[in-house]
């Protein structure tokens, strides 16, 4: 059974998720964003602590959306 919540959860905020998210980045070269969203990702895998999860999320980020 999945444990990874899929359901969106940013409600009306979903926009203005990403709008921080992309001027988060702002003014970063490739490299350094890609640093950053490294440093992110570590961040949050952490906050979120449970490894089933966490597999999931990266399973799921493999798959091509096409």
């Amino acid at each position: 059974m999945s444990k990874l919540n899929l359901t969106p959860n940013f409600g009306r905020e979903a926009d203005a998720f990403y709008a921080e998210l992309i001027a988060a980045q702002a003014g970063l070269d490739d490299e350094a964003a890609a640093d950053w969203l490294a440093r992110l990702t570590l961040i949050l895998c952490n906050h979120i602590g449970d490894r089933e999860v966490l597999r999931e999320a990266f399973a799921l980020a493999h798959e091509r959306h096409d």
